[in-house]
Order: C-alpha cells, then sequence, then structure tokens
C-alpha cells in the first residue's frame, strides 16, 4: 500500500507527516457500528458522541452503542478531521490498494476494477454477483442455453425478430484468449415503434476492453449498415450504451431490409487494435 499521510501545523513552517499506521487508526474511529463501514459527512451522533453514518442512521431511533435517542446532531469536528483523512476504498478485500478522501470515495468505487461483477446478461433477472473469474463458470453453469463461437468472424443469428414486445438475444464469442458477448436488444417504444440495439461486451476489465475493436455488419439486397466501436467492459454493461445510443441502432422497418423470414444475422469481427 502506497504512503499516506495527514498533516498539522506545529510551530512556525513546520509540518510533521503521519505514518501510515496513524491514518489506519484515525480511519478506524469512523467505523460505524451497525454496518461496519465509514461514518463520512455527514456524520450524526448522539447526545453522548457516539457517531453513526447517515445511511444507519434513517433506520435507527436510538444509538446503538449507548441505547440513547438519537437526534439530528452533527458530529462537525469529526467530519472536518474526515477531510484530512485517507480511506481505503470499500473494495480493499478484494485487493484494491488505493486509499483516498472521503470526498472522492463515492465516484472511485462506482468504477473500481475491483467491485463484484454483475451476471452480464441483459434483463433483471439474474441478480448474481461475483469476481470477474466467476463470471463465465456462472454463465456456463446458469445460462446454458447461450452459445458460444468460436473464431474472430462470425454470425449473430437472431431468430424471430418479428416476436412482439421486448426481446434479447445473446451470443458469445471467443477469440484472441478472451470472452465476448453479442447482445441484440429489441425495445418496444411508446409511439409504437420498435428499436433494435446490437452491442458488444468484454468479459473483462475496462482497460481490457480498450485493447479490441468490433465491427457489426447487416448485409443483403444490396445494402450494408456497419457500425465500429470498442466493446464495452461487463462493468458497465449494455444499458448506458443503448440509453445514450452508442451501438449499431436500427428500427423495424431497416431490419427488415437486411431479414430473411424473420430471421437477421449481424456479421461480427472481432481485432486487436495495434
Amino acid at each position: 500500500m502506497s504512503r499516506q499521510s495527514v498533516s498539522c501545523i506545529k510551530g512556525r513552517g513546520h509540518t510533521p507527516n503521519v505514518s501510515n499506521a496513524s491514518n489506519t487508526d484515525l480511519a478506524a474511529l469512523f467505523e460505524c457500528p451497525v454496518c461496519f463501514d465509514y461514518a463520512l459527512p455527514p456524520i450524526m451522533q448522539c447526545q453522548s458522541g457516539h457517531i453513526v453514518c447517515s445511511t444507519c442512521r434513517q433506520k435507527l431511533t436510538m444509538c446503538p452503542t449507548c441505547r440513547g435517542p438519537l437526534g439530528n446532531i452533527r458530529n462537525l469536528a469529526m467530519e472536518k478531521v474526515a477531510s484530512t483523512v485517507m480511506f481505503p476504498c470499500k473494495y480493499s478485500s478484494s485487493g484494491c490498494l488505493v486509499t483516498l478522501l472521503h470526498s472522492s470515495k463515492t465516484d472511485h468505487e462506482e468504477t473500481c476494477e475491483f467491485r463484484p461483477y454483475c451476471c452480464p446478461c441483459p434483463g433483471a433477472s439474474c441478480k448474481w454477483q461475483g469476481s470477474l473469474d466467476q463470471v463465465m463458470p456462472h454463465l456456463m453453469q446458469s445460462h446454458k442455453s447461450i452459445t458460444t463461437l468460436q473464431g474472430e468472424d462470425i454470425v449473430f443469428l437472431a431468430t424471430d425478430i418479428n416476436l412482439p414486445g421486448a426481446v434479447d438475444w445473446v451470443m458469445m464469442q471467443s477469440c484472441f484468449g478472451h470472452h465476448f458477448m453479442l447482445v441484440l436488444e429489441k425495445q418496444e417504444k411508446i409511439d409504437g415503434l420498435q428499436m433494435f440495439y446490437a452491442i458488444v461486451q468484454l468479459i473483462g476489465t475496462r482497460k481490457q476492453a480498450e485493447n479490441f475493436g468490433y465491427r457489426l455488419e447487416l448485409h443483403g439486397h444490396k445494402r450494408r449498415l456497419t457500425w465500429e466501436a470498442t466493446p464495452r467492459s461487463i462493468h458497465d454493461g449494455v444499458q448506458s450504451a443503448i440509453m445514450s445510443s452508442d451501438c449499431l441502432v436500427f428500427d423495424t422497418n431497416i431490419a427488415q431490409l437486411f431479414a430473411d423470414h424473420g430471421n437477421l444475422g449481424i456479421n461480427v469481427t472481432i481485432f486487436m487494435y495495434p
């Protein structure tokens, strides 16, 4: 773990450093007695001065330490100290070595590469979470219907695209020693229009995803529709890309131009950047 310090003024021009051990001891003072996470500003306390994090405070009427009444008293002194302490990431037990000020802690943890990965399959039915090396075993065990094709160039065949309502088609592609998940999602819009969104995500980290590119192509009837981009990491998922149309987007009319008896073939090419 890198050396961090907390400084205080003692005498003219003298700023002594506080050791890592001292910083750890200071951080431990902010432990919430209920959830054992850090109580960060705004820090609430009971009348006796015992602190509790703001999240747990909303669920409590009595202090978990002394059983005294909990009012709406903020501990301004502890909040001031908190602004000088370097706190470890909440995923430190998973391997993250980052320590940072509380003001940056939440933003970091939302994108930390060590946070648990969610199941990358579209839809909200699967609530699985786990480490990156557990994702593929989970998919093979719990989502056996997903087909995996080998190679850099494949055809992703979505069958029965005329089915009513929202529908997802998913396929895996394995190449360059990695696994990629291909997702085609059909959504029903308010005005009755059906929109299709096709995207590729890497079963890997954001840093790994930056090494690859993918190309999606629709061919047929002397027409071609192409989209090329960097795959999303499964840490980010596909929904943010779909909401911003950062993927191959086409409507029902376009789909019919390339479909064959209700089936739509998408040529998928994965490549590595030099």
